[in-house]
Formats: C-alpha cells, structure tokens, sequence
C-alpha cells in the first residue's frame, strides 16, 4: 500500500561525519534499516518565474506551501513517480501526493492532460491554478533511511551528495548536478508524529546536535540563484565530482 497522505513533525540536523558515526552506533537498539534501505530520490521543485514561493519559504512564515514531483532514481516515462503538494503550519508538516508515470505527471503539471477527480488532485489543480508555476530546480541525494523498532512511525534519515541543477529539470534527465552542502555534511531528518522518545532526546543532547532551519530547494536557492557564482560549477555526475 503506497501512503497518500502524511501529518508529522520532521526536524533537521547538519552533522559533521563524527556525529554521523556517534548517532548511528547510538540508535542501533532502537532503529532499523526501513525497506530500501539505501537509494537515491530525485525531484523536481514547481516555482514561479520570480521564485516567488522559495522565497517565501526562507522568510519562515507560519504557513508555507509547495509542489515537487519526486522519484526514487532516475526514471524513463512509464516510471512511477509522485507528485507532491508539501503543507507546513505551525511546525506541523502535511504532505499530500499522488502516483503516476514520469510522462503522465509532465502531461497533468503542463495543463495539457487532467490528472485525476480525487481530493488531493483537486488540491494540486488549485495550487498550480493559483500560482501557475513550471519546473525550476533539481535535486537529488542519496538517503540511508531507518524506521523504530517499537514505533515504525519514527524515522530517520541520513542524505549525502545533495545536488541540483537548472538544466534539463526532468526526471528522467539522470541524477547529476552542482553540490548543495559545503565539506562533508550530512543532513539527518528525523520524522514523527508526535514528541521524539527519551533515548533519542539523550542522544542528540550527548553530541551536541541541534536543529536547524533548512530546505534543500532553499539552499540551493541561496548558493546558485540568489547571488550566481561567477566560477565554474562542480558537478556530480556518475560517482565522481567534477568542474562543469
């Protein structure tokens, strides 16, 4: 069964590799790797053409709002792919999503094919009706992903290689682009529908580890397009960095 719908907290943290290796040795008892385990998830973010809505984003209003299409990998036009409508008020994350192929979502988004008569494509019909917004930016990064033991519903998360770009903003365009992080930080989300457990709360606090305001559009946003950098981009592109 494929979850449509999400309603939980997600908090941010920006780990040096030391606090990566103390927090997976301290929740081994507590955590699992989830079903994949190990993968790469690709999107692609919807924006106006004065990037109105990440920039509302970075002002942290109380209320913000907006649309991805995602994948897990690259994908060709027959794969599965979701499209996102990402809902955040007063701390609390609500996401809402529906499935088709990568072909099919380009079709719905672009206005030349309809997507659907349910509930969250209605909701998708009026954001895009609203802000009539087209594909901006790429991102992707490699996760390693971990549900609880005793509660599934908490989750964390470890990405790596963050990267986008604003070429070829598809899908089904590979996975390569300029680094979002700085060094060798890694990004942990911790995912919950309510008050992290004790144990975890011990173990942040032991490391010195604590949260942080951040988007991976928003960074990107701030690194490339906010002030362009006039030197060559370093590029992601099959397992090796590169000067594009």
């Amino acid at each position: 069964m494929i979850q449509c719908s999400f309603r939980r907290y997600e908090k941010k943290y920006l780990l040096t590799p030391a606090q990566y290796e103390a927090v997976r040795a301290g929740m081994n008892d507590y955590m699992s790797p989830d079903a994949y385990s190990r993968y790469t998830i690709c999107n692609v973010y919807y924006d106006t053409d004065d990037f109105r809505l990440i920039r509302t984003s970075l002002e942290k209003p109380v209320y913000k709002e907006k649309l991805r299409v995602r994948s897990y990998g690259p994908v060709g036009d027959t794969g599965r792919v979701f499209v996102e409508l990402k809902k955040k008020y007063d701390g609390v994350v609500y996401k809402r999503r529906v499935v088709m192929g990568a072909a099919d979502a380009c079709e719905y988004l672009s206005g030349r094919e309809p997507g659907g008569d349910t509930q969250i494509h209605r909701e998708i019909d009026w954001f895009m009706f609203t802000y009539r917004p087209t594909p901006k930016v790429f991102i992707a990064y490699d996760r390693e992903a971990f549900a609880g033991i005793d509660n599934p519903d908490l989750r964390i998360t470890f990405d790596t290689r963050l990267r986008g770009r604003t070429d070829h903003v598809d899908l089904r365009a590979g996975d390569y682009g300029q680094p979002i992080l700085p060094g060798n930080q890694i990004l942990m989300e911790i995912k919950i529908p309510g008050a992290a457990p004790l144990w975890l709360a011990r173990l942040l606090s032991e490391n010195n580890i604590t949260s942080t305001s951040f988007s991976k559009y928003g960074a990107y946003y701030k690194r490339y397009l906010l002030n362009r950098p006039a030197a060559p981009a370093r590029v992601y592109k099959k397992g090796v960095l590169s000067v594009a």
